[in-house]
Order: C-alpha cells, then structure tokens, then sequence
C-alpha cells in the first residue's frame, strides 16, 4: 500500500539523484562549464580572495646589483551571503489516497511532479544566469485590463510563472502578490493574470514571487556597472568588464577585435560566446561565404555550436538581443553549499501537510551564489540590432 512514508522515501532514495543530475547537466553550455564546488563556503557566505591586476614582483637587474624589494599581491576578499534558491512541489491527499493501491498510478503521479519542478527550476536558473539578482522581469507599460497588461518584454516570462508586481514608486501592489501569469502573448508583448488586480501597476515592474533582491549575482550585474561584491567598479579596474558600444551596427570585425583585445589587453582566453537566438543567426550571416561555418558539438559542453575564431557561440533565450557575452568560464565559481536536497523536518521527513489544506508539499533546496574572479577578463558587444542589416 502506497503511504506518506512510502512517498517520502521514494522522494529521497530514487528522484532525489535524478532530478540534481537533470538539474545539473540540462541548464545551460554556460552553466554546464563552469566550475561548482564549496571550497569558498564559509558558514552561510562565500569568502574568496582574487587577485586584483597582476603583481609587479618581476624585474631585471645587475648581476652584482641588490635583488629586488619583496612585493606582495594585491587581493579584494569577496565575502557574499549565500543565495536561497527553492523548488516546491504539492501532492494533494485526495490523488495520493487514490493511487495508494495501485503503484503504477503513484509512480505517474510523481513522475509528473517532478517533471513540473525540474522544466520550472530550469527555466529560472537559465534566466538568472543572466540577471542582475533583483529578481525584475521588466516593467508594465500599458493596461489593457483588468487582467491583461503590456510588457516591456515577454522574453522572460511564461506560463505559469508566480510573480510579484511593484509600484513605480517600489512598492508592492495589493491584490497583485502571489499572482500567477495564464498567458503570455508574443506578437502584442502582453501577460494575462490569473486574477484582476485593482491598483495601478502601469510603470511599475514585474518580479518572481518572493525573490526580488534575493537571486544569483548574474551576467547582468556583472556589466551594468553597478556596486559589484561590495566594491565599487569605477574606482576598481579589476571589476570592470570590457564593453564596446556597436552604435547600431554589428560586424564581423567587431567580433574578431573583441577575442583580440581580451586576450591582449587582459590576458583573457574566451572560451564562449553567449547571445539571443536572432543574434547568433546574425552573426552566422556576417561570416564570410568563403569560410566554414560548422555547426559542431563542444566535447566540454554537450552542445552544438556556432564557432568565431573557433570559440562556440551558444544561444540562450533569455540572452539581450542587443547584447553579446563574451566570457572565459575558468573566471566563473557557482559557489555552493550543498547541491540540490530536500528540505527535511526534525523527524528526516520530506512531505509535510500544508496547513489548513488537504495536501503535502516537498521542497527543494539549493544554497549558492555564482562569482566572477575576474571580471575584466570578460568582454560584452552592446547597442545592435539583431534583426537589421549589417550595412556590408
């Protein structure tokens, strides 16, 4: 007879390793590259010393000279809390009760809970790989009504996603908390709310339920320039990333010149290049007829890819258009804790009874924070237009 305690188990001993291998090994080429360990984690922070530029404790000198003065590395200790990141999935009593003797049923019944978690975790993780860590899909410009309201931009969002809306002013809207999207419209740019909400939210932004401020230190707080790892870009060389303005124009050229002076200027070997879906179709478009465009799989990665000067180009969908991510991953750390595990009570128990309802929900965890030991050493082409001509 199928019980809570038979679920709990089968959550634990079998789903457990296969959902963190899914969620692992199908995120993104990006993520799949990069580096993941605890060596950094201290308590509930990550604590790591980079260096900042190189140390000038090489010279030449006479051979019956004084040898030269010690000189020490300059370091910048990043000390960052480490980030909370859920997944929660709801077993109602009444479908666990009717599965209870039959065990194929109760195996579906998971199987499709689990599936529902991991397509959700791996869609929030690839978007935050890319954000700034606000949490902010984007902003409200217009309503259309009660329900239904353009957005700045549909990329982000999809169909069933549970988000927050905030005031211009930053503050949250009653009655638009905890609200779930029914639809997302591409052609008109528009999301439909499961409910109506009242307030005014028109100028204001739409944030994933629960997580404004609170996601990974992504891409784009990496390169909008902004207080980094508690230091200030401007006044730290180190922390600056390279970025060249296209000035509406992406060519060729650009692409070549930006590998060459990351690797000349900073000593940075880029092993990926990371952009939207109609980016990477136009910079396939902008390599000469006579080369070889080949569409390869990265050994490192498992992907297939473009390549430029042989560095892969992956699209990701949550990428800018306007934006190319020129990057060297051996710079990146996913600084975690554990890797993903249940969220378990006193009693080791994983399924718990939601209060007030008829249902159990099981949660799973991941503590981490994604770190750049070496922003300078990562290059971004901007301001383009994917879709226009190149003017060649």
């Amino acid at each position: 007879m199928i019980t809570v305690q038979n679920a709990d188990a089968a959550l634990k001993e079998y789903y457990l390793d296969a959902i963190s291998a899914q969620l692992n090994e199908g995120i993104s080429p990006f993520y799949t590259a990069i580096e993941k360990n605890a060596d950094n984690v201290t308590g509930k922070d990550v604590n790591v010393s980079v260096i900042k530029g190189f140390a000038g404790n090489m010279c030449a000198g006479a051979e019956d000279g004084d040898l030269p003065d010690p000189y020490k590395n300059r370091y910048a200790n990043f000390v960052l809390p480490l980030k909370n990141l859920y997944g929660t999935i709801e077993i109602s009593d009444k479908a666990l009760r009717a599965s209870r003797d039959t065990s194929g049923a109760f195996v579906n019944l998971l199987n499709a809970e689990m599936e529902g978690l991991v397509a959700s975790a791996k869609q929030n993780f690839k978007r935050m790989l890319f954000s700034d860590g606000t949490g902010k899909l984007g902003t409200i410009t217009a309503k259309n009504s009660s329900r239904e309201y353009t957005v700045s931009g549909v990329k982000d969002y999809f169909v069933g996603l549970n988000v927050d809306c905030y005031s211009s002013s930053g503050t949250i809207v009653a009655g638009a908390t905890n609200v779930f999207i029914e639809k997302v419209d591409v052609t008109r740019g528009t999301l439909t709310f499961n409910k109506a909400i009242t307030d005014t939210i028109v100028n204001g932004a739409v944030y994933i339920h629960g997580s404004k401020d609170n996601e990974l230190t992504g891409l784009g707080a990496i390169f909008d320039g902004s207080m980094l790892y508690g230091y200030d870009p401007e006044e730290e060389d180190f922390l600056r990333p390279y970025k060249v303005d296209c000035k509406n124009t992406l060519t060729e050229e650009m692409l070549g010149e930006m590998l060459d002076n990351l690797e000349e200027r900073f000593n940075s070997k880029i092993d990926i290049i990371l952009c939207s879906y109609a980016t990477r179709r136009k910079i396939a478009s902008l390599i000469d007829a006579n080369r070889r465009i080949v569409n390869t799989i990265d050994a490192r990665t498992g992907y297939g890819a473009v390549t430029v000067n042989d560095v892969p180009v992956y699209a990701d969908k949550f990428c800018p258009d306007d934006k190319i991510y020129f990057l060297n991953t051996s710079d990146f750390t996913l600084a975690q804790l554990c890797d993903w595990e249940w969220l378990e009570d006193e009693d080791g128990k994983i399924l718990k009874q939601i209060q007030g309802k008829a249902a159990y929900s099981a949660t799973l965890v991941k503590y981490a924070e994604l770190v750049c030991k070496r922003p300078c050493g990562q290059g971004m082409l901007y301001n383009f237009n994917a879709a226009a001509s190149t003017g060649e």
